[in-house]
């Protein structure tokens, strides 16, 4: 019988750092036997590092892990395994073109005489996913199968191995609702049979479903371990943003802490106040209809306003970039309708370039990845969009890109020693501000701004998001993302609360503050 007053596996004092980023600073987490163990933080919190070190894929420079109460350091992932710790990605890291058999059991089938048993095989596949309560053709191959099964597939492998601790990555980021509750159904039993596992996901609903406790990560750093029970949505919330809060950190024995007399909250910045109630514009640029696609977004209705800024808002993972990358085709979705200035075109745009031409922007929150091209120049990044909106037989003349990268360098205020820089030696700031003069130069009638302000300085911002506010009132219309929700509520005329993918409400400028848009992401009454 496991004795769930001990951890089964503890790290304490884990740092880890990467050529001039700090990714993990005093980071700690404890499991028990016999719980789910959820992680919890924001983009850049430090799971993703803390897990690849538990797992072995990184050596922490400092730190110790306890598995069983005995010092480990796993150097692979395969040690890692042999020694009884287990995980299941995101992007199930299998091989769909073998049979389910053969993927639960790969690297390790069952022989004799060097020959491969291939009907214990199956019959101990069927055996192992029966106790997952699965019941499947084993010799099918796995791409037979939706993505819910092939997790359950994952996990009966993972569990092959004689696992100690489960490990489980935003396993559900891909699942609808009727397969997120199959794979809990799994981790209950799993659960009640004394596996530890950690959990990993953004979606505040399946937290409370199904966590015992909870650990919060920022910057990299330990936040504090919870037991679900005592921690309401909003105090989640906050810890995760780095709002204040009262909640209290588990002690060792595991009751909740009290907070010590000296701990002051954090200070915060009070509130700007809210420009008077705008009238509504009438007329409507953009409507959607049902609009959603699987695993990603579920339908949803949308009206964008001419000449207005709608924000989104809602914690990473709720559904802010994959809304954003529908409605510019970057992903295809697979419900619902968009209807432009009245008229309705194609269901949905099939592409980038169609929502180009239909008069959208679209600025990504990943710059380096999905935004500039370090290595060209400004005007070359800078007539990209444009360039592209024109074809590729009708070439912008090199005296009309020249014209219009001075002009933008001169708008925004852009700072370069000239339009033939490479964009990649400019600030971050800058860098932002010639694609945002990409897709001004398109002259769109909706510009999508994914964490326009992202990693860049406080007058970086400011001066970007006034000239995006000036534009709207000579008619543009605004979709803005970020994750700064002060900077939200001071901007939008309207803002959408997305949770757990999903749109839970609408408000009017002034009908939300910074304390009560905290409130209405976790879902708790305004």
């Amino acid at each position: 019988m496991a004795d769930n007053t001990k951890p089964v596996l503890e790290l304490t004092g884990i740092h880890k750092a990467f050529p001039g980023v700090k990714a993990l600073t005093d980071a700690g987490l404890r499991l028990f036997p016999g719980e789910v163990h959820t992680l919890m933080g924001q983009n850049g919190a430090g799971k993703s590092t803390l897990i690849k070190v538990l797992t072995g894929v990184y050596t922490p420079e400092q730190g110790s892990i306890l598995l069983d109460g005995r010092p480990i350091a796993p150097r692979s992932t395969l040690e890692a395994q042999d020694l009884g710790i287990s995980t299941v990605y995101q992007e199930v890291n299998l091989c769909p073109n073998l049979s389910v058999a053969e993927n639960i059991f790969i690297g390790r089938y069952p022989r004799r005489f060097g020959v491969i048993q291939w009907n214990k095989m199956r019959d101990d596949a069927t055996r192992m996913l029966r106790q997952l309560q699965v019941e499947i053709d084993v010799s099918q191959p796995l791409s037979h199968y939706p993505l819910a099964i092939q997790q359950m597939v994952a996990i009966s492998r993972a569990l092959n191995v004689q696992a100690k601790v489960l490990i489980l990555d935003e396993p559900t980021s891909s699942l609808d609702e009727a397969e997120v509750q199959l794979l809990f159904s799994v981790l209950r039993r799993l659960r009640e049979q004394g596996m530890a596992i950690l959990f990993v996901t953004h979606f505040l609903d399946q937290t409370y479903a199904i966590s015992d406790r909870i650990t919060v990560m920022r910057n990299g750093q330990l936040v504090g371990e919870y037991a679900c029970s005592a921690l309401s949505r909003l105090a989640l919330v906050n810890k995760m943003i780095g709002a204040a809060d009262n909640a209290a950190p588990l002690r060792d024995d595991g009751a909740v802490a009290a907070l010590p007399e000296t701990a002051a909250p954090v200070a915060t910045a009070p509130a700007a106040p809210a420009a008077p109630l705008a009238e509504p514009l009438a007329e409507t640029l953009l409507e959607t209809r049902d609009l959603g696609r699987r695993g990603a977004l579920t339908p949803i209705n949308l009206t964008i306003r001419k000449g207005e800024v709608l924000g989104l808002c809602g914690l990473l993972g709720s559904g802010r970039t994959e809304l954003a990358r529908l409605l510019f085709g970057a992903d295809k979705a697979d419900s619902g309708s968009i209807r432009i200035d009245g008229r309705a075109g194609a269901s949905v745009f099939a592409n980038p370039r169609d929502a180009i031409e239909a008069g959208i922007g679209f600025c990504s929150e990943d710059r380096k990845l999905e935004g500039a091209i370090l290595s060209l120049s400004v005007r070359e990044n800078l007539i990209l969009a444009l360039q592209a909106r024109a074809g590729i037989w009708r070439a912008i003349p090199l005296k009309r890109q020249q014209e219009l990268a001075h002009d933008y360098v001169r708008w925004l205020g852009i700072k370069t020693a000239g339009i033939e820089t490479p964009i990649g030696t400019l600030s971050g700031g800058n860098q932002q501000k010639v694609l945002l003069a990409r897709w001004l130069a398109t002259q769109p009638k909706l510009m999508i701004l994914d964490e326009p302000t992202r990693g860049i300085d406080i007058r970086a911002k400011e001066e970007i998001m006034d000239y995006v506010t000036s534009l709207c009132k000579d008619g543009m219309s605004v979709l803005f993302i970020s994750s700064e929700l002060p900077e939200v509520v001071r901007t939008a005329d309207r803002m959408v609360i997305l949770r757990d993918r999903k749109a839970c409400g609408e408000y009017r400028r002034g009908e939300l503050d910074d304390s009560s848009v905290l409130q209405a992401i976790a879902g708790e009454t305004v």
